[in-house]
């Protein structure tokens, strides 16, 4: 079984994803760290020398790898990956593959984004009267892609156990 959790940028995809693994016994991928390893260089590096286009290529090359791979595993997306280059559809469409959306209020996300942007470049120069403007607006242009996922997750107000029980639940 493959478990692919998606959801806009500190959505918990990643927290969620290893906290899910450990209690399926599966490992846990996070795709841009994968991506990061094959290619032997950062995320941020690439976009910066080869551009965002070539990224976005990889990226599907290395998500439609995972998806054909024999391996059980749980597996974290960039905010951004379902949305470009058919990767919900290759997601959907995968043998033995459940994804989930890890849904949150537009206020959460933006109460979350306030506290780590330091680490996230796409949000790190935007002032912090625009930052709901911006992820209101990003929710709003990926919300049709993020919907296709098989089960939505209502995120808010849920401590990261009570969401993991959730999507084990969804699981049975």
């Amino acid at each position: 079984m493959k478990i692919v959790l998606l959801g806009y940028m500190a959505s918990g995809k990643s927290t969620i994803g290893m906290l899910l693994s450990k209690a399926l016994s599966m490992p846990f991928i996070d795709l841009d760290a994968y991506i990061e390893s094959k290619e032997k260089s950062s995320i941020k590096a690439i976009f910066n020398t080869k551009g965002e286009i070539y990224f976005r290529k990889i990226e599907h090359a290395h998500l439609c790898d995972l998806l054909d791979s024999e391996k059980d595993f749980v597996l974290s997306l960039g905010g951004g990956t379902p949305c470009y280059a058919n990767n919900m559809d290759a997601i959907v469409k995968a043998q033995q593959t459940t994804s989930f959306y890890l849904q949150a209020s537009v206020s959460l996300l933006e109460e979350r984004l306030l506290k780590g942007r330091e680490n996230r470049p796409l949000v790190k120069e935007i002032g912090d009267e625009k930052l709901g403007e911006y992820v209101a607006k990003h929710l709003f242009e990926r919300r049709f892609f993020y919907e296709q996922a098989l089960h939505k997750i209502g995120i808010d107000q849920k401590e990261p156990a009570e969401i993991v029980a959730a999507i084990q639940t969804r699981l049975l």
